[in-house]
């Protein structure tokens, strides 16, 4: 008789804790897969290493090593080490939020998507001019306008889209040309905008400063980004953390409009 109800609570934690397992587990084959191939991968080797010499100094009685050891074992420290992978993670999942939000709204009858389109005609025009004549651009594409905090590190502009005034504002003299410009719902928002340069080790060494501004941006939001190079004159896109280089004006015009189009 008293084995019964024991029996029946063994079985209920034991149900629980494989749940959790499985969570766990994919819990840490998501984090692995997120941070495999990037910056990110060392640091958690090294705070792993850290974490297994305090302990050992801990168990061996070594004070002063233990005690200089356990300022990295902080909660904190992770949080500063990978504060840019969290902004990312919570991004994403607004992202998500969003989008499940989106295809309820289109569910419903009487709502419409209002929806800008976009010419990537004068865009296409712009890089083929500044690629011929080795300028180098940065042009972020960007469907939900969630880049404010990049908006605000340049200049507002808030002008149609032209390939004239794309040129213009790259031009070497021009005071816009260093940095990115960021284009939402067919109008330029902002230049010179100052865009986080990824950390990523795989990016090859030919590819410079611009590049991997472009990577960077793609890295941690949904934006597209056109890269024109200085060097080369070839033009490039950067999304979701990869790149795709040396692109002819027909795959520029058709991977943009697969972008825009998309939700």
């Amino acid at each position: 008789m008293l084995l019964n109800p024991l029996y029946f609570e063994i079985k209920e934690i034991g149900f629980t804790l494989v749940i959790d397992m499985v969570l766990m587990g994919c819990f840490i084959y998501w984090v692995y897969t997120f941070f495999k191939g990037s910056v990110g991968e060392k640091s958690i080797i090294g705070l792993c290493m850290v974490h297994l010499f305090y302990h050992l100094a801990e168990k061996l009685h070594i004070k002063l090593l233990a005690s200089i050891l356990s300022i990295f074992t902080s909660p904190i420290v992770p949080i500063i080490l990978f504060q840019r992978e969290i902004r990312h993670f919570l991004f994403s999942m607004g992202k998500s939020l969003l989008g499940s939000k989106a295809v309820v709204m289109q569910m419903i009858p009487w709502w419409t998507d209002k929806k800008t389109e976009v010419d990537v005609t004068p865009v296409v025009k712009a890089v083929q001019t500044l690629g011929g004549s080795n300028t180098g651009a940065l042009i972020v594409f960007t469907k939900d306008g969630d880049l404010r905090y990049y908006e605000e590190s340049g200049d507002l502009i808030n002008a149609v889209v032209s390939a004239r005034l794309l040129i213009a504002i790259f031009n070497k003299e021009s005071p816009l040309h260093d940095g990115a410009v960021i284009i939402h719902s067919n109008k330029i928002v902002a230049a010179r905008c100052i865009l986080p340069v990824s950390e990523n080790g795989n990016i090859a060494a030919c590819f410079g400063l611009r590049h991997k501004a472009a990577v960077g941006l793609s890295e941690i939001t949904d934006a597209l980004v056109l890269i024109v190079s200085e060097e080369s004159g070839q033009i490039s896109i950067a999304r979701k953390g990869t790149m795709e280089n040396n692109l002819s004006a027909q795959e520029i015009r058709s991977t943009l409009k697969d972008y825009i189009s998309k939700d």
